[in-house]
């Protein structure tokens, strides 16, 4: 099957799963994963379902951003990163992909994505997850008194991350704005899309880094500038 079929064949699914949530009227508890996913690859499955399993929640929705505020305005194409991510959580019943994000044109905040959530279901506890490393800079986000007031945020320590500075950070947020954050060591695998998109550029492999799926499309679409030898 082509890729980009199978893409569509992912969204039909996708939508399928969104609708089905939709029509929930129990209080539901959603973990929230935001980010670039440039590109998506299995630490980011794997933190996502060791934190979905750890605290009991019943669904994770995964939301590429769109144009991030904090980021190189070189990044991959949002719908690119979009179907991957698309691709990537086909296959789990408990992972939904939002394009929230994707399809605003104008700078992309946290807090209004999370503002739009509590307007579209109605009846959600929201747990977002994040690294540690953001959490020590999230007194840079827009409105941060207010994303401490709509989430419960968990702040996903990995390897090469200081949990003595993280801790301590989040000890003074706690205290500042009456947050609630909760601190989890995540032992998944130390991959990071940065030493992917490394590894393409030089025509390395990135094979068991990322699905098969999002390898194909990526090889298919020519993404990050890597020499097209397979």
């Amino acid at each position: 099957m082509r890729i980009n079929d199978l893409v569509n064949d992912c969204k039909v699914e996708n939508t399928s799963k969104l609708e089905q949530f939709k029509k929930n009227n129990k209080t539901t508890r959603i973990g929230i994963m935001g980010g670039t996913f440039n590109p998506i690859h299995y630490a980011h499955l794997a933190t996502a379902e060791f934190i979905r399993d750890k605290y009991g929640l019943d669904k994770i929705l995964f939301i590429p951003s769109g144009n991030p505020p904090h980021k190189p305005e070189d990044i991959t194409n949002k719908y690119d990163r979009y179907n991957m991510v698309l691709l990537a959580t086909v296959n789990n019943k408990d992972f939904l992909v939002l394009d929230l994000e994707v399809n605003r044109n104008v700078r992309t905040y946290t807090v209004d994505t999370l503002r739009q959530l509590k307007k579209i279901y109605k009846n959600i506890e929201i747990y977002f997850i994040t690294g540690a490393d953001a959490i020590c800079d999230i007194e840079q986000w827009k409105d941060v008194q207010e994303n401490f007031k709509l989430a419960t945020f968990i702040a996903a320590t990995r390897p090469g991350i200081s949990v003595l500075k993280a801790q301590e950070k989040i000890e003074q947020l706690i205290k500042k704005y009456n947050a609630k954050i909760l601190s989890v060591y995540v032992p998944s695998l130390d991959i990071s899309s940065t030493y992917i998109r490394n590894q393409l550029r030089e025509n390395k492999s990135v094979r068991y880094l990322v699905p098969e799926s999002v390898e194909k499309y990526i090889y298919e679409n020519k993404l990050y500038d890597m020499e097209m030898s397979r």
